[in-house]
């Protein structure tokens, strides 16, 4: 069973006699299992790290490690830590102390406890990772050991159940007693097996367990038993008599784990005495003996609980004391010596020597290995002995004595052993041979019924049942015999059965009776039980088929058709279906009974019971139905016999039905025949033999006179009635719309109902056809196809979640549609509502309500996942588009009064208080509000948090009802008193007594107390106007909220993936290299004035021979770098050139730029500069070659790979950015990620959808454009650019100012719209640029783009008015922009003779001129920042997905690109070179190597790989990601306050996590195999074969020239004093070639 290590060490096993495990020393089993947990070692020279407890006293308890991340999860006491895989401390989780108390049960914080209390420490006593949920179970000693469910990245606690029992796993304070093992289940909830030391609590606790552990941590099942009932459970307690025996008797769990289908624990427990004297009254004085248990999976009821012994002997010294164990696989050396696989599991466990001294063991112990095969093997051959009557179950704990096993073929310990633990009585249930252990190993052994054909038995016959079987055990002295139990109806019939031998059993003679005559067949369950309460296996679920002959058969015809397994006949003489010796003969040669098994057997007396139809067409066709009694046995004998109303009728061999039916098609009939009977004969037309229908069967012609609707859509669908005579004659009817099939729906006398087809011709009319079998009918009916109804717009675009409000739905053709219905899909769940036509063009629906799950937040807007309409069959408009239909919450309404009645003067205000009263979605519309005090409606003011009823003029005691879309909520009654101070005969005796001044007193009083009443509701009412009013200053931020939520599915779903516009190489190279030069020489053939085109080409071809040299081209590269006029724009010209130049032989540049950049490392640790400023600016021709390098070598990497995610988020910025105001002067935007770009006002807008002539073809359907009324008309071209061509790259688009911009209003009306004409506003001394609100455009307006020009409808504004700004419109272009020739950026010119300032939305903040009532009516601008959050939700996404691309080694199948490993590195081996070994250095220069040098920079310039074209306000945005980017890649901590500005406040929260994903690249780089230089060159020459051709080589060689030219003198003076240039002649070889170049200039 184990490797020998040692040739000195013997064997030991699990029993005595077995084979034992092997055996070593006890410090050298220490390291072994320290080794086994940790899994990772230490390399050799390296020191270990260590970690302490912040208390010497708070011992570490559990360690568990994450078999994926390394990360440790250590249980200590009073704390739970994190540690990463060197010991560095992460996380920190606090348990305890706490005030407590063991003897509180509940604990305390359940229900308060009489008990002291004291600070108590909590020892961490189990320690679990549950890995299918990511989450740590930790339970303690506190409060009767509850449990912690925590997120295994921060310790966050998810769950801590506590109010139930189930809850409780034990209060026991010892480490080292408790163990559990969570087994997960696919697509289920995981399952926890937890044994645990009970402490002298066996009530409250059991010793093991099986629990749930739901993946939903707040389910009220969590850690409930697996099986609880009054019978059995998932438990095992230890019962009090093993305790009244052995007073300190527990079981301690050392260790636990699954492994196949088994979970095994390994304990230590004291033995118990077997003569059932009680054992000694201390712990010491006991035995103890570690044993381990197996249970399967998934047996909740543990019948498969069994328990062995296990130790180790040395020498004759045994090792009894479990003191740890691990699990492991075998590996290849161990796998070998104990000949087993190395992918085996096995057990490790380290014993001390003896079996007293359980909690103070001796020192001495032993490490034995064990497999798992060989331990499963020993229980399977303990369990065979048991089986055959050898030993005892070793169960005298829970048993309470000694259980002799039995020899019998079914006994097994596990069924016993449950049968006393749960002491159940059921003799059928207790013991049993099916069940899930023992049928896995030993169902071949099992007796059990064997499948022997179908029983039939005859009820009330007397008849033995004969059964097969095998291993039937035969009787022993003393035990009773076999008997057949069978079930029937619900009594028990029990019958002695005899057992011929083990493969035979047999029922006794005895009958079976079963209650009903309409059951034939009855199925009835059949048990065989031995010894009285042991039942026999019966896995077919054999059962006996008890059935009466007579059931169901009243006719010769029926009892004939019955399957001939029954035996049964047809008795003649007493008219009934028997069986043959229940109808007694006529006489001895004659008998009365017949069968199928008789020749010639025919049932007389046949009869006719129905006809149908009873109506037909001459033309015949028609299948005819008959119905009836001893319709014949068999199909041949109708043939030919069969006439209907004199007509031959010709029978069907598929319809017909034995003794029961005939299915005949009429033949055609001759003009004029009468009605008449169905006549058939049965084989001979004997009378006996003949049978005549009593219903008559007629010959008509059938008509259509009209149609109703006479129209309908063109997708079919709509449900047409044709009135007419004779419709419901035949069998078959077809009505035909032109050659589409009408389905039929309903068939009457006098009309015909079906839907009609989807037009095969589009719209128009068709003609209406029928026909009836094979009769044609033909009218002048018509059926009208018209377009399918169309929706153009749903006013509102939102509801409450219990629906019912008033949607207004416009679109075309909509009173066709019969049954309109609006529907809506959310969570799988879909509802639906009615609508009502109005007219042609409008409907009015009620809004569906949302069907969510129960479980869901109701306090959320939620967005449909599919909102439509079910118009007829137009599956178009099933899902209306990508409209978004959103759902707030139901409004709540809080009750009046604690009572429930409220108390109310008489016209005093009722206010209603709620929340979620009025949604916050844009547009009017608003929900409509129905209050009434019992029947009477009240007047309302409606705000977000109340309702203000004015009530009517009532007294007593009303019910308030509240109506809102669906629902009816009645807050509660209002009990208005009366008002009458002053009775009748009060105000008589004042008037009589005190005269005329009294009664002007009396009105005075009630004069001012209405005045005084009208102040108060008043005052009410300005309280409510203040709401509203601090409510839109709130509005902003609820707005931003909302947006976070809610644009996110739209931006995704809008985007249009259809195709990214790449730039070929040269273009995107050339934009990296020269950025902002758009002709650059390098692209074009060498052009050289005059007739010295081939000198110079020489000569520059000696040149490249030189730049081909290393010392040469480095020594040019050092010595430019020393001149002090060489400037930085020069390095980085030269460093282009160059690469440019080699672009052929990247090897070279390759081994040049290292060269170079090993220089700069050297040069940059020589002058002291901190080692993290390395590469951090282009100050060096190396650094710009460095970032050549990488965009030569990435391109691929970025069409393949990270291209999309960068075009997905410049996409989505540009489009999050257009959905609100953009001002075309200032660049800023509502919707911005930079707090520079953001407008700070509340800017009024609405979305337009215009219709715009398509360009190409002007005859094809508009192309709908969405638009803001606030646009300028640049803006929208460009708008209407985008959706027009957006598929089509940048730069082969036409310009915006290449376009006009025309509003057609019908044929010939149109207006051109310009930024700037003669109808242009000017306040003041400020020009505010045209927008489609200042010209009045509206909804569904048709528009078009035109090449621009004079146009004779628009007078332009130069014709009258000077211009304000020097361009058409509101940018100028920038030729040196690296996005040039198209970019543009905002710009503000004033007129400078007229001073006219030019704005668009809001006017440049510089001018302090704005009236005090403009500035008074601003907001707080601070409250629009929210936006920026609200952006940031949006794109967070897009963000999250290109941070992710770019910090992966794997990227949809394609590995990482070779050059970013290579250079990598590179920076590691010159940090090894120059002894530097602080990560954050090396982390820093591959930060400024990479995402600093290259991709920061294709962040902030998409353009540079895609054609695109990049607005100031995306490039504000991009440069806030580029940020962000840079900050994730710093090792230095950002310490942010109040002033940090918000670009670095709004990703705070996420940098972190970024930055844990660029370690994790790094590091993942690092483990990757290094690359070879043969296998980079061969990568770097493919790369150079691929592009050799992009630029011309002399080109570039002749700019390098120039700066040879300006430097020549101290070029030729560095190759003259370098000792390498010296040997090659290279100062010789320039001079040369300058020499060549000047004679040519």
């Amino acid at each position: 069973m184990g490797t020998c290590l040692d040739k000195r060490w013997t064997y030991c096993g699990l029993t005595k006699g077995h084979r034992p495990p092997k055996v070593m020393s006890w410090p050298l089993a220490m390291w072994l299992l320290t080794l086994i947990s940790v899994n990772q070692g230490a390399p050799v020279g390296q020191t270990l790290n260590t970690f302490q407890s912040e208390r010497k006293e708070w011992s570490l308890n559990h360690l568990t490690v994450h078999r994926s991340t390394g990360t440790l999860y250590i249980g200590a006491v009073n704390r739970i830590y994190k540690l990463s895989a060197n010991l560095t401390l992460l996380v920190t989780h606090d348990t305890g102390p706490e005030y407590d108390n063991k003897a509180c049960y509940p604990p305390l914080i359940v229900q308060p406890c009489s008990e002291p209390l004291a600070s108590t420490d909590n020892v961490n006593k189990l320690l679990l990772v549950d890995y299918s949920h990511n989450r740590l179970l930790a339970c303690g000693s506190l409060y009767q050991g509850v449990c912690k469910l925590m997120r295994l990245d921060d310790l966050f606690i998810l769950v801590e159940p506590t109010h139930k029992k189930e809850h409780y796993l034990s209060s026991d304070n010892q480490t080292g007693t408790m163990y559990g093992v969570v087994v997960p289940s696919q697509g289920q909830d995981a399952t926890l097996y937890v044994g645990a030391a009970v402490g002298g609590k066996q009530d409250y606790f059991p010793t093991i367990s099986s629990r749930k552990l739901p993946r939903d941590p707040e389910s009220s099942a969590m850690l409930d038993y697996e099986l609880h009932t009054d019978f059995v459970s998932s438990l095992i307690k230890i019962p009090s008599d093993t305790l009244a025996l052995v007073p300190h008797f527990d079981i301690y769990y050392i260790y636990g784990f699954a492994s196949g289908s088994f979970v095994y624990f390994l304990t230590v427990q004291p033995e118990t005495p077997e003569n059932g004297m009680p054992a000694g009254g201390s712990p010491g004085d006991l035995f103890y003996t570690s044993r381990i248990i197996r249970l399967c999976k998934g047996d909740k009821k543990f019948h498969s609980y069994v328990s062995l012994p296990v130790g180790c002997v040395h020498k004759g010294e045994e090792y009894r004391l479990l003191q740890a164990a691990y699990l492991a696989k075998a590996g290849r050396v161990l796998a070998k010596s104990l000949n087993i696989s190395a992918q085996e599991d096995v057990l490790f466990a380290v014993f001390s020597k003896g079996q007293k001294q359980c909690h103070d063991p001796p020192d001495h112990s032993a490490l034995c290995v064990f497999t798992i095969q060989d331990i499963n093997t020993r229980i399977k051959e303990r369990l065979q002995s048991c089986y055959q009557g050898e030993g005892n179950l070793e169960l005298h704990w829970l048993l309470g004595k000694d259980v002799q096993c039995t020899k019998a073929s079914f006994m097994f310990i596990q069924y016993i052993h449950m049968y006393y633990v749960h002491r159940q009585k059921d003799k059928y249930g207790a013991i049993m041979c099916g069940f899930f252990f023992f049928s896995t190993l030993f169902s071949q052994d099992c007796p059990q019924l064997l499948h022997s054909g179908e029983i039939l038995l005859p009820a009330g016959e007397v008849r033995p049942i004969t059964l097969r079987a095998r291993n039937l055990p035969q009787p022993q002295s003393g035990q009773r015999g076999y008997e057949c139990v069978v079930h029937v109806q619900g009594l028990v019939h029990r019958v002695t059965a005899l057992r011929f031998n083990s493969t035979s059993v047999q029922c006794q003679n005895s009958s079976y009776l079963y209650e009903g005559v309409k059951i034939s067949d009855l199925a009835v369950d059949l048990s065989i039980v031995w010894n009285g309460n042991f039942i026999i296996d019966n896995p077919e679920k054999i059962k006996v088929h008890l059935y009466k002959c007579s059931a169901q058969r009243d006719s010769c015809g029926m009892c004939l058709r019955a399957d001939r397994k029954f035996q049964c006949g047809w008795c003649g003489g007493e008219g009934r279906c028997t069986m043959r010796q229940h109808c007694p003969p006529v006489s001895p040669y004659a008998s009365r009974w017949l069968d199928l098994s008789a020749r010639n057997v025919k049932c007389t007396n046949p009869r006719i019971t129905e006809v149908s139809p009873v109506a037909g067409p001459l033309e015949g066709g028609t299948l005819v139905t008959i119905q009836g009694l001893n319709l014949g046995l068999s199909f041949s004998e109708l043939e030919g016999n069969v006439e209907v109303a004199g007509v031959q009728c010709v029978p069907q061999e598929e319809g017909y039905i034995t003794a029961e039916q005939i299915v005949c098609e009429m033949a055609a009939a001759p003009k004029r025949s009468a009605p008449g009977p169905v006549k058939l004969c049965v084989g001979e037309c004997r009378p006996e033999l003949r049978a005549q229908s009593s219903q008559l069967y007629s010959f008509v012609t059938p008509s259509m006179l009209a149609l109703t609707p006479g129209r309908g859509p063109e997708s079919g669908g709509t449900k047409v009635t044709i009135v007419g005579e004779n419709l419901g004659a035949g069998s078959t009817a077809n009505v035909h719309f032109g050659n589409q099939t009408c389905e039929l729906y309903r068939r009457t006398a006098s009309e015909i109902v079906c839907f009609s087809a989807p037009s095969v011709t589009r719209a128009g009319p068709v003609q209406v056809s029928l026909s009836v079998d094979r009769a044609e009918v033909h009218g002048s009916l018509a059926f009208e196809y018209i377009e399918d109804p169309t929706v153009q717009r749903i006013e509102p675009l939102w509801s409450i979640t219990s629906g019912h409000t008033t949607l207004t739905v416009t679109g075309t053709n909509l009173d066709v549609v019969q049954e309109p219905r609006v529907r809506v899909k959310y969570g799988g769940h879909e509802s639906v509502n009615v609508c009502k036509v109005l007219n042609t063009t409008t409907i009015s629906c009620f809004a569906p309500s949302l069907k969510a799950e129960p479980t869901a937040d109701q306090e959320t807007i939620k967005h449909a996942d599919e909102f439509g309409f079910v118009f007829n069959n137009v599956h178009a408009l099933l899902t209306y588009g990508n409209t978004s239909f959103v759902y707030y919450p139901n409004p709540y309404l809080e009750p009046l009064s604690l009572t429930g009645v409220l108390e109310q003067k008489p016209g005093a205000p009722i206010i209603l208080k709620g929340r979620n009263l009025v949604p916050s979605a844009s547009g009017g519309a608003r929900l409509n509000y129905t209050v009434l005090i019992g029947e009477t409606p009240c007047s309302l003011t409606v705000s977000d948090t109340q309702l203000l009823c004015e009530p009517p003029n009532l007294t007593g005691q009303h019910k308030v009802l509240v109506q809102v879309g669906g629902l009816h909520i009645s807050p509660g009654e209002v009990h208005i008193r009366s008002d009458s101070l002053l009775t009748l005969p009060a105000i008589f005796s004042i008037t009589a007594g005190g005269g005329l001044l009294l009664v002007i007193v009396v009105i005075v009083l009630l004069a001012y107390r209405r005045k005084s009443h009208e102040n108060d509701l008043t005052l009410k009412r300005l309280q409510m106007q203040m709401d509203n009013l601090e409510s839109r200053v709130a509005l902003e931020c609820k707005e931003a909220f909302a947006e976070l939520q809610t644009d996110i599915n739209e931006l995704t779903s809008d985007l249009d993936r259809a195709g990214i516009p790449y730039l070929d190489y040269r273009t995107y190279a050339m934009r990296v290299l020269f950025p902002g030069i758009d002709d650059h020489p390098v692209l074009r053939e060498l052009e050289v004035p005059g007739s010295g085109q081939a000198n110079v080409e020489k000569a520059l071809k000696q040149f490249a021979q030189l730049v081909n040299n290393k010392v040469f081209l480095l020594t040019f590269i050092r010595t430019l770098e020393l001149q002090r006029s060489f400037s930085m724009r020069d390095r980085g010209y030269v460093a282009s050139l160059i690469m440019t130049a080699l672009q052929g032989r990247l090897e070279y540049a390759t081994d040049i730029l290292k060269h170079l950049l090993s220089d700069l490392i050297e040069r940059n640790l020589e002058s002291k500069n901190h080692p993290k400023l390395l590469l951090r600016r282009t100050e060096s021709v190396a650094e710009k070659m460095l970032t050549n390098w990488f965009a030569f070598l990435l391109h691929k990497f970025l069409k393949e790979c990270a291209g999309e995610p960068l075009f997905m988020l410049f996409c989505a910025i540009k489009q999050q950015m257009e959905k609100g105001p953009i001002d075309s002067i200032t660049g800023e935007a509502r919707y911005s990620l930079s707090e520079d770009k953001l407008i700070r006002q509340q800017i009024e807008y609405k979305t337009l959808t215009l219709s715009c002539v398509n360009p190409d073809n002007e005859n094809s359907p508009e192309i709908p454009v969405k638009v803001l009324n606030c646009d300028t008309i640049t803006q929208v071209k460009e708008k209407i650019l985008d959706a027009v061509y957006k598929n089509m790259p940048y730069s082969q688009r036409p310009r915006a100012a290449d376009m006009d911009l025309e509003w057609r209003q019908g044929r010939t009306a149109r207006v051109v719209l310009q930024d700037e004409d003669i109808t242009t506003k000017i306040e003041s001394d400020w020009k505010r640029l045209n927008t489609l609100m200042h010209y009045q455009v509206s909804e569904r307006c048709v528009v078009a783009l035109v090449p621009k020009q004079m146009s004779s409808f628009n007078i332009p504004c130069s014709a009258s008015f000077p211009r304000s700004i020097s361009v058409d419109v509101p940018f100028r272009s920038t030729p040196t922009s690296p996005d040039s020739p198209h970019s543009r950026v905002p710009m503000l010119t004033p007129d400078l003779e007229s001073g006219v300032k030019v704005w668009h939305l809001v006017k440049n903040h510089d001018h302090g001129d704005q009236k005090e009532g403009e500035r008074g009516s601003k907001m707080v601008s601070e409250i629009y920042l929210t936006r920026l959050l609200a952006t940031k939700g949006t794109l967070q996404k897009f963000v999250d997905d290109l941070f992710e691309t770019l910090f992966s080694t794997v990227c949809r199948g394609t590995a990482l690109p070779l050059a970013i490993k290579y250079m990598f590195d590179f920076l590691d081996e010159q940090a090894d070179k120059h002894g530097i070994h602080d990560t954050d250095v090396r982390h820093t220069w591959k930060s400024n190597c990479l995402p600093l040098r290259f991709w920061v920079n294709v962040i902030k310039n998409p353009q540079f790989v895609f054609d695109i074209h990049k607005s100031s306000i995306t490039d504000a945005c991009l440069s806030v990601v580029a940020q962000t980017f840079m900050d994730s890649c710093s090792t230095s901590e950002h310490r942010l306050g109040k002033d940090s500005p918000s670009t670095k406040l709004l990703y705070a929260k996420d940098i972190p996590h970024y930055k844990s994903w660029v370690e994790r690249y790094y590091a993942d780089i690092n483990r990757l195999p290094a690359i070879s230089d043969q296998d980079m060159n061969a990568y770097l020459a493919e790369q150079a074969r691929l592009h050799s051709s992009e630029f011309n080589m002399l080109s570039a060689l002749h700019e390098i020239y120039a700066y040879v030219s300006k430097y020549s003198q101290e070029i030729i003076e560095a190759l003259e004093q370098d000792e390498q240039a010296q040997k090659q002649k290279l100062a010789y070889k320039m001079e040369q070639i300058i020499s060549a170049m000047s004679i040519e200039s």
